[in-house]
């Protein structure tokens, strides 16, 4: 219901990858090269921090046609089911029970477009009644790019009380 042109530039795989098969799977098979060294050159995070262990870790998974069919499935499960669940839970008061940790990156778009809503957590705060989380320092890969940070992140949510 946010979702705007930033959104639809900044965030293509969700408009792409939500598309009915074969499409985005032919897409995806026929290129996983230049879809990789997208995501890493246009994502924020530093191209070099990916070895060429790593950046091909990620081409190996868009090598596999079953992998590529589950990704773009959960997509399109995003764009339409999920939406119907969603809208279902709002109109009978489900909310989320557990503990919800939400972390995004820090060059990203989604503190400040959303910032008249409150950011991020407080537009989970309408599904969720605990949660926590903030902005991780780095790009689309930020776990890679700041392990340390995301670590304490989850260390710190995942402490017993």
């Amino acid at each position: 219901d946010r979702a705007d042109a930033r959104l639809a530039l900044g965030f293509w795989p969700w408009s792409l990858l939500a598309q009915p098969e074969p499409l985005p799977e032919r897409l995806i098979g026929a290129a996983p090269d230049a879809i990789v060294d997208n995501a890493i050159v246009q994502w924020g995070s530093p191209a070099e921090m990916f070895s060429a262990t790593i950046r091909e870790a990620y081409v190996k998974a868009l090598r596999d046609p079953v992998h590529i069919h589950a990704i773009c499935e959960e997509y399109r499960a995003a764009a339409t089911i999920d939406r119907e669940h969603d809208a279902l839970d709002q109109i009978n008061g489900r909310r989320i029970k557990c503990p919800l940790l939400a972390l995004w990156s820090s060059q990203g778009g989604l503190e400040t477009w959303y910032a008249e809503e409150g950011g991020p957590l407080a537009i989970w705060r309408k599904w969720a009644d605990r949660v926590e989380g903030g902005p991780v320092p780095g790009g689309h890969f930020f776990p890679e790019e700041h392990p340390r940070q995301t670590a304490a992140a989850l260390s710190k949510f995942f402490e017993v009380e």
